[in-house]
């Protein structure tokens, strides 16, 4: 019977340079009764703020679950791997369906064969990481099941009247962003890799928590240093990104983060509320936001010379407002510097592994209809 491949025409040429071929779609799924969550987030954890364990801890073993069950159905089809690994949680009236979805792979080259793996991001991207010689060993994943909690809510409240940073706030946003990472290592020194590449960041509200998701694939390179066996690096570049950053010698250190949580206060927020009404500059938001701003980024170029990184690279920079005075300012970006020995296996980039795909069908209100105007 004919394959079905989740795989693109320009993920499945990228592939058949690393002699690899299509295989099947692969699946893992996991139904778990959650609803008793919410509340036990709430009464257990809510006044003190911060994690909530019993969340995270539900939440990894269901989606550990569906992981398993779809690399046990790629197995089972004689698959040399998966890839464009992809998850989701579904809610079902306050039962949670934790989904895993991948397409397979399988050897064209005996000789160039390398142990069973699964990596997530597209193809395109497990290209990009191969050629700069970071071969995948899993798709790997860390989560954190958060509060703000009423404690830091008592305290931090009183010093939003005034305008500045309000540590408590910080320091819980710093924290979480911060565990999700350290799991996702830990899970690649697990699988024995010394890298995380292609990491991608997620934060949704989820059963009356927050959770931030990071995923990514853990890989090794024989070209890094051999300490990064026990303290893999870790990035979120894109595969391209990676790729151009290795040819010119450099390879990642870190995953830097820093946020900073800045309130515009009482007397700030009523001038501010009564310039919106006429034309012209709000002084207040203006220097709130770019002192929060100067902030941030000061504790990333701390954070990159404590690991003794060249430079912070692909840095990206959010705005969000939490309250009507309240403001946060994420920094993101990888900390790199040159290592001996890393190169890329060819000289350019094929074509294919850069082009954006276009979607041929778009969601209409009563299902799918096909896109014309592509």
């Amino acid at each position: 019977m004919a394959k079905v491949t989740g795989l693109s025409g320009n993920e499945i040429y990228c592939m058949a340079l690393k002699h690899y071929a299509p295989g099947e779609i692969v699946v893992g799924n996991s139904v778990n009764s959650m609803g008793f969550l919410g509340n036990l987030a709430a009464g257990v954890r809510g006044i003190g703020g911060g994690e909530i364990p019993q969340v995270t801890q539900a939440v990894e073993d269901g989606r550990i679950r569906a992981f398993d069950r779809m690399v046990a159905e790629a197995k089972k089809e004689g698959a040399a791997g998966v890839t464009g690994v992809t998850s989701e949680l579904r809610d079902f009236n306050g039962n949670t369906e934790f989904l895993f979805v991948g397409s397979c792979l399988r050897h064209t080259d005996d000789t160039a064969a390398i142990p069973f793996f699964t990596s997530a991001g597209s193809a395109q991207e497990l290209y990009c990481h191969m050629d700069a010689g970071y071969q995948p060993v899993a798709h790997v994943f860390g989560n954190i099941a958060y509060l703000m909690g009423l404690g830091a809510g008592i305290s931090g409240g009183f010093k939003t009247l005034a305008r500045g940073e309000i540590a408590e706030y910080s320091a819980i946003f710093n924290t979480t962003r911060h565990a999700a990472l350290d799991r996702i290592v830990a899970q690649a020194r697990e699988a024995r890799a010394n890298a995380v590449v292609g990491i991608r960041t997620n934060i949704s509200f989820w059963h009356g928590t927050h959770e931030m998701l990071m995923t990514g694939t853990a890989a090794r390179n024989s070209a890094l240093p051999d300490q990064t066996i026990n303290n893999p690096v870790t990035s979120d570049l894109t595969g391209e990104e990676l790729w151009a950053m290795t040819s010119l010698g450099y390879a990642p250190v870190k995953l830097l983060m820093s946020a900073a949580v800045y309130s515009l206060g009482m007397a700030g927020g009523l001038m501010s509320a009564l310039k919106s009404l006429t034309k012209g500059e709000i002084n207040e938001l203006t220097t709130l936001i770019h002192d929060a701003r100067e902030v941030a980024i000061d504790r990333l170029k701390r954070e990159a010379d404590s690991v003794g990184a060249e430079e912070v690279v692909g840095v990206k920079t959010y705005v969000a407002q939490i309250s009507p005075n309240l403001v946060e300012f994420l920094a993101i970006g990888t900390a790199v510097r040159k290592s001996p020995g890393v190169a890329v296996a060819t000289p350019n980039l094929p074509a294919h592994a850069i082009v954006s795909e276009k979607d041929t069908w778009i969601e209409g209100a009563f299902g799918f209809s096909l896109d014309r105007n592509n």
